[in-house]
């Protein structure tokens, strides 16, 4: 048997210790995402985001993501992003209008005059501000996914905002959330997603409000018929980080993390306005029926909602720059 030589021997244990380096070094980012379907476009636009993310790398980094709210319900998992306990977590923005303020504004009622003044506005310096003002509180902005136009869906149809008053309806976990139900006379009753189905179907709720693909997604078509589109809000989810975590990442790998978060966005995008279509599809083929509504009736008792939430001058500032965004 033919011996190597010293000078072999210590450049094959010195590619082996960087060998194991890299490999140490390399890392497996965990996502969550309450979302059922593994083609939901969250969670399909995160999976993008970790192919990007390994070719930028060379295959140092990705992302595993965790649906199915298999990581815990949002609030549970901002919780866990803010410590360092989870990675990344992808959110609607509502659970974080009360740790960062700016994030309140785009869940303002009928703030976006359509899907493409939001998208722009989000896009812009206003955008960036608001992802921005999360990192003092632990949390790094990574982007803005769309989450469609939210509407009432329920046992009966709700056509002007007197067709609510009364009704229990289901919001996110969210002091702005209830105002803007209690402001239209309705009973809001905040609740996990994950409960909702049994809420609706047990009668201890009467109505909730999400988009369209949420209304099929977690299957709420088959507990209550009447979706009304008030589509008053179109509040985008945020997809962030732990500070903890990205504080401990160079500078390079930050900056690719923020690329491939962004490029995600026009994936998601696309995932969404198709999965839109489909969902509008399945749920009037199960017998949903599509109410339009006097959307004036509901923007008309709104405005107590902004008195008491765009409180100061920065807040007041940030709309008015969304609301000029052309």
């Amino acid at each position: 048997m033919m011996l190597k030589s010293p000078l072999v021997n210590a450049t094959l244990a010195v590619a082996a210790a960087l060998a194991c380096a890299a490999a140490a070094q390399a890392t497996e980012f965990r996502s969550s995402d309450v979302h059922n379907s593994d083609d939901y476009p969250t969670v399909a636009a995160v999976k993008h985001m970790s192919e990007l993310l390994a070719k930028a790398s060379g295959g140092k980094h990705k992302i595993k993501v965790f649906n199915k709210g298999a990581l815990g319900s949002e609030k549970e998992t901002i919780d866990q992003v803010k410590i360092g306990a989870l990675d990344l977590t992808r959110v609607n923005i509502s659970p974080m209008n009360s740790i960062c303020a700016k994030t309140q504004v785009p869940t303002m009622p009928f703030l976006f005059r359509s899907v493409e003044h939001m998208r722009h506005a989000l896009d812009g310096p206003a955008g960036e501000e608001i992802l921005k003002s999360c990192e003092d509180q632990g949390f790094i902005g990574l982007a803005f996914y769309d989450s469609g136009a939210r509407s009432i869906y329920g046992n009966k149809p709700v056509k002007t905002v007197a067709d609510a008053k009364g009704m229990k309806i289901r919001v996110q976990q969210s002091d702005l959330w209830v105002a803007l139900v209690s402001a239209m006379g309705a009973n809001a009753t905040p609740m996990p997603i994950g409960e909702v189905y049994t809420g609706l179907k047990t009668k201890l709720i009467d109505a909730a409000e999400n988009n369209i693909p949420s209304y099929d997604g977690f299957k709420h078509f088959e507990a209550v018929k009447y979706y009304s589109k008030t589509e008053h809000s179109m509040a985008p989810e945020m997809l962030l980080m732990s500070k903890v975590v990205w504080d401990k990442l160079p500078k390079a790998e930050q900056d690719m993390i923020r690329a491939a978060a962004k490029e995600s966005v026009a994936f998601q995008r696309k995932k969404w306005d198709e999965q839109e279509a489909k969902s509008l599809a399945v749920v009037k083929a199960g017998g949903a029926e599509i109410i339009e509504v006097d959307k004036a009736s509901f923007q008309g008792v709104m405005g107590p909602v902004y008195d008491k939430f765009m409180t100061t001058p920065d807040l007041k500032r940030l709309v008015k720059a969304i609301q000029d965004t052309k």
